[in-house]
């Protein structure tokens, strides 16, 4: 079976934050969502963006409950700032899609000093899951969907020792590969913890394989690179799906009944880089477990946030 947002159960009622949600995956997500009938917050970092993502989204979804509240995840205080201000709103939260993500940009440190890619895409939403776990475990059965990416099979290993190139030289597909292998240690290493403590969230986890999104752009762009915006753009056109078609893994695995804790869904078309969603798998390094609680260990200490 081929599923499409078509299939999706109602969700009415639900309550889902999207970050990085004004355009490309994080936008179709956030429209899924809201088309199924939750109440949607689109957590995103550029208000003018945010704006016309969140009019986008209204007129996909007439009626729905959409609103943007403002989130920088390469910033801790913005993290927090963010999880105070939505538990002050809400009373719950029944899907939390962790999004947001930046692609081998130029070396960079995120405002507390880290490393680009590894502090926005994996400690920035460890903090926000740590920040909202308490909203999630107030819902009857909710979910926290990592965003990942078969780049988590690009890097060797995770340097616990130097996680943030500060020794070793700066290679930018490695990090972003370090970061998305970041994102599925943290996803299993949560769903034992949530299975043990018997709390009623699952944590999964999805790719969307190759698809055609803004996030192939930023680097060229902040390189100023017309020939690497160039070749993006060709391998976009020859070799990517439609941004839709690469956030219907998410979206399964935010609302479908078979999705259990652990999971992880993606295309199940050639070498998961287009298709359909379907239950994947991964690489053997991501389902250690001495690295999972050694890597979720650091990343409490680094970010200041304890999970209970």
């Amino acid at each position: 079976m081929k599923w499409t947002p078509a299939d999706m159960p109602s969700l009415k009622g639900r309550i889902a934050v999207v970050t990085g949600a004004n355009s490309g995956l994080g936008l179709h997500t956030a429209a899924g969502l809201a088309q199924a009938g939750a109440e949607v917050v689109m957590a995103c970092r550029n208000p003018d963006k945010a704006a016309r993502a969140l009019a986008e989204v209204r007129a996909q979804a007439p009626g729905a409950k959409v609103e943007v509240m403002p989130l920088d995840l390469a910033d801790l205080a913005s993290v927090r700032a963010f999880a105070a201000a939505f538990k002050a709103r809400y009373p719950r939260l029944d899907i939390l899609c962790n999004n947001a993500g930046v692609m081998a940009v130029p070396y960079a440190k995120t405002k507390d000093g880290f490393e680009m890619q590894v502090g926005t895409n994996h400690l920035g939403h460890f903090a926000l899951t740590g920040l909202l776990l308490d909203a999630l475990k107030a819902a009857p059965a909710a979910r926290v969907i990592s965003v990942a990416s078969q780049a988590h099979r690009w890097t060797r290993a995770m340097d616990l020792d130097d996680p943030f190139f500060e020794r070793k030289p700066y290679q930018r597909w490695d990090a972003y590969g370090k970061s998305k292998l970041a994102n599925l240690l943290f996803m299993f290493e949560l769903d034992r913890r949530l299975r043990q403590a018997g709390a009623p969230v699952i944590a999964a986890a999805a790719h969307p394989g190759y698809s055609d999104t803004n996030l192939q752009y930023v680097a060229p762009q902040l390189e100023k690179s017309a020939f690497s915006s160039l070749m993006m753009k060709v391998g976009n056109a020859i070799l990517a799906q439609p941004a839709a078609m690469g956030a219907l893994p998410t979206l399964y695995a935010a609302s479908m009944a078979d999705v259990a804790g652990g999971d992880y869904i993606g295309p199940d078309g050639f070498q998961q880089m287009r298709g359909y969603p379907t239950k994947v798998g991964c690489r053997a390094l991501a389902r250690n477990q001495d690295l999972q609680g050694r890597w979720w260990a650091l990343s409490e200490k680094l970010t200041g946030v304890q999970y209970p």
